[in-house]
Order: C-alpha cells, then sequence, then structure tokens
C-alpha cells in the first residue's frame, strides 16, 4: 500500500501505533501470551535461549533481504551461501587453518557470490527470480560437490560453545550483540541516510529514481554484496552452533526469511517497509513454532501455518490498498466543491 502526502498529516504516534508493523508487533506480544498460558515449558529460560538460537540465522540474513525486496528485487540464493560458507570454514578447518582465518575466507566467498547476484541483475539487467534460481543451484552444487556426503563434525569446543553462550544467567545468546550492532548499522542506512531514501525510490520506480539522482546499479550491486556477506555470517554461526559443516545446511531457509520479511510489512512490489516490522515477522514465525513444536505439532503442519500466514499477508496488503483507494474516492467525491480564495473578492471589487 502505497503512502500518500495526507497519511502524513496524522500525529507522529498515530502514524506510528495505526500501522502493519505495529500491528505485527502486537500479534507477537498476543501469540507470546497465548502460549505463555497455554503451552508446556515455553516460558522456561532454556526455551528462550533456543528459541532465539534458532530465529537468529533468519534475523540475520532479514536485514540485508529486506533491503533487496524493497527495490523490488529478490534473492533465493541465501540459504545456499550459508551451506556454502559452512563447507568453506570445515573444509579449511580441516586442512589446518585457523577458525578466525577460514571464517574470514567464508565471509569474501559470501561477498563474492553476492557480487555475482548483483552484477547479473544491476549491471547486465536480468530478473533477480531467475537469476538467484540459477545461483542458487549453483551455489548449493558447489557445497555438495567440495564437500560430498560427509559431515565435519571435529570443531574447536571453544568456538562451538561460543556460539551457543548466553548472556550471564539471562538466557539471551551472545550472539544477539552481533545481531544488534547489524540492527543499528541497517537501520541508519535505511532510515536516516539518501542511500535508504535511494532504495526506497528505487521500490516505486527505477526509471524515476535515475532521474533524482539516484545511482540504481550500483545500490543494487551493494545490497546483494550485503545479502551475500550476512549470509556467510549466518552460515558460520549455523556451523559453529551445530557443530557441523555439511553441505545440506540451512536447506529450505530462504523461505523462511522471506516469509517473515513479507510478513513484517515489506512489500514483494518495492518501496514499502519496515525493519521493525521484518524483526516482528521474524519473531512471529519463531514463538510460533516454538510453541506449537512444544504442544506435539508436526514440522509439516506448521509449515502449512506459515505458508498460510505469508499468503495471507500478501493479500492483505493488495485487500487494504484496495480499502483505501475507495475510501479516499468517496471523500473526494462527499467533498464540497471549494471556490478558489481570492476569487470572490477580486467579483466584488470589480462590481
Amino acid at each position: 500500500m502505497s503512502r500518500t502526502y495526507a497519511a502524513y498529516a496524522h500525529r507522529w504516534w498515530r502514524r506510528t501505533l495505526v500501522s502493519r508493523e505495529a500491528a505485527v508487533v502486537a500479534l507477537v506480544v498476543v501469540v507470546s501470551m497465548w502460549a505463555y498460558g497455554n503451552v508446556p515449558y515455553f516460558g522456561d529460560q532454556l526455551t528462550l535461549t533456543y528459541l532465539l538460537l534458532d530465529v537468529t540465522p533468519i534475523l540475520l540474513i532479514a536485514l540485508p533481504m529486506t533491503l533487496v525486496i524493497m527495490t523490488g528485487e529478490i534473492d533465493l540464493s541465501v540459504a545456499s551461501v550459508v551451506g556454502l560458507s559452512s563447507v568453506l570454514l570445515g573444509v579449511l578447518h580441516e586442512r589446518g587453518v585457523s577458525i578466525p582465518v577460514a571464517a574470514l575466507v567464508a565471509l569474501v566467498v559470501g561477498a563474492a557470490c553476492g557480487a555475482l547476484n548483483g552484477y547479473l541483475v544491476a549491471h547486465v539487467g536480468l530478473p533477480s527470480l531467475a537469476v538467484t534460481i540459477g545461483t542458487l543451484a549453483l551455489y548449493r552444487g558447489l557445497a555438495v560437490g567440495i564437500l560430498g556426503t560427509k559431515a565435519v563434525t571435529d570443531f574447536p569446543s571453544d568456538w562451538t560453545q561460543r556460539a551457543s553462550s548466553t548472556l550471564g544467567d539471562t538466557g539471551i545468546p551472545t550472539v544477539m550483540w552481533v545481531f544488534l550492532l547489524l540492527v543499528v548499522g541497517f537501520t541508519l542506512a535505511l532510515h536516516f541516510s539518501p542511500f535508504g531514501r535511494g532504495i526506497y525510490d528505487i521500490g516505486l520506480g527505477s526509471e524515476a529514481a535515475v532521474f533524482t539522482g539516484v545511482k540504481v546499479k550500483r545500490t543494487k550491486f551493494v545490497l546483494f554484496v550485503l545479502a551475500g556477506t550476512v549470509s556467510a555470517l549466518a552460515g558460520i554461526f549455523y556451523t559453529l552452533r551445530f557443530g557441523s559443516a555439511r553441505g545440506d545446511n540451512a536447506t529450505g531457509l530462504e523461505l523462511q526469511v522471506i516469509a517473515a520479511v513479507l510478513l513484517g510489512g515489506v512489500s514483494i512490489f518495492g518501496g514499502r517497509g519496515k525493519l521493525l516490522g521484518v524483526i516482528g515477522g521474524v519473531l512471529l514465525i519463531g514463538v510460533l513454532s516454538s510453541a506449537l513444536r512444544l504442544q506435539g505439532v508436526t514440522v509439516n503442519v506448521i509449515n502449512i501455518i506459515i505458508g498460510l500466514l505469508l499468503v495471507l499477508s500478501v493479500i492483505s496488503t493488495t485487500v487494504l490498498a484496495w480499502v483505501s483507494d475507495v475510501a479516499a474516492r468517496r471523500n473526494r467525491g462527499a467533498r464540497p466543491t471549494e471556490t478558489p480564495s481570492g476569487v470572490g473578492t477580486h467579483r466584488k471589487e470589480l462590481s
């Protein structure tokens, strides 16, 4: 649903509270309260820890994915980059390379994967859906081809413990510090910089954005590089947390990321969305999945529920836009015709 100048005539608190993002956050609170009162063990500290650890890769990848989708593009290769970075970390460690150096190599390769996507989409002009479907298969094929069907599991215990460690007795994973730093960086870039305003402009219309001075090709290229780099970071965390490097790690994760982003209020057509809503969308999926698992619901049923939420979120955007358009037309039709200021006075003076 596009914003108009009239939408900003209301006070800031109304624009904040009466919004799709606020509705998602409120839904997270409602689902959490329901689960706390009705689902056994949901309020345990251990459950909170595992909930946050489970959603951390989705939280990380959802940040750059939000910016990519807001430009009207999409990146389906992020989960494959997670798998490729996992394999690189495992293979390099197996050959005697230290974890920090291996992680740095994985980040560089992730950035290169994103750069390939960005070059084909931004500079060659190919559709991002087709490009990233192709690179999804390419990166996953490389991951499986390098390591085969085996897994690397002999990671140092101090590194695996760090990946799952918590901040004191709070139950909050230490990795949340990394996420908070990234949130601050992406929030400043999107909502408080000319770069972020350019992202909104591109989503509303690439051709118009060019005439307003936005470097469309460069912006899209940078966003895909960020998506690849952060996906590699998520792959490093994923590997160390589970202590296993496999070529099929994080298979299907891209669907959960995209579902969370769209559920959080980002328009699939680009030009609209906020990071607050996306974080709420990730937490909503995480809380709902955790509560249903504790109640014995199977993974297939959980996926069906998440899929329905995604479909409803996409439909609701169109419905709300239609309702808003109809209401605006009725208001214009009911509004009395006003005489332009000064016309009547001028006629009296002439007479």
